[in-house]
């Protein structure tokens, strides 16, 4: 089962890559993993996408919680959650198919960014989901170069992943 991930971690050099290292001592294929900063100076957002049962992410999260950079840990998998992806492809469009493919993208809310005589760069985002339906469309007419950033997730409502206010961003 897929399992997302989010983390608050102190921004420090080094955190990302001990983070990242127990995924990989436990045998985890990350699926997805973006860093970024968070509303909090000094804390750092990390979502990770991961396969594994229930019982091995559980174990993951606790040796995270050892690393002392490591501020918070939710799985946020069950939860009414947000999921975004970007996109950015750059298609095969000669002029004969251009209005299909631009036809494809206002379908899925995409924007075309750039144009050249023979191709055009669409940028999405979106769920995950959709993001894979999008790229199996444009396989049909080209993809010449692709780039996802990775799942970034966030709780629905007023339920937050916020690290501890007692939090010293100093140290």
């Amino acid at each position: 089962m897929k399992h997302t991930l989010v983390a608050l971690l102190r921004d420090q050099p080094g955190v990302l890559n001990r983070a990242v290292s127990l995924f990989r001592r436990r045998g985890f294929n990350i699926e997805s993993l973006t860093v970024g900063h968070s509303e909090q100076p000094g804390i750092s957002r990390m979502t990770l996408v991961v396969d594994g049962d229930n019982t091995s992410v559980e174990q993951v999260i606790k040796q995270l919680y050892k690393l002392i950079d490591v501020l918070k840990v939710s799985d946020v998998t069950a939860d009414a959650n947000v999921s975004r992806e970007l996109v950015l492809a750059k298609v095969f469009a000669p002029p004969a198919r251009r209005s299909d493919l631009m036809q494809i993208a206002d379908i899925f809310g995409a924007r075309v960014v750039d144009v050249t005589p023979d191709s055009l760069m669409v940028e999405l985002t979106s769920e995950p989901d959709a993001a894979d339906r999008f790229i199996d469309l444009l396989k049909s007419f080209g993809i010449r170069e692709m780039v996802r950033t990775g799942c970034v997730a966030m709780v629905r409502g007023s339920s937050t992943v916020s690290a501890p206010k007692s939090v010293d961003r100093a140290a």
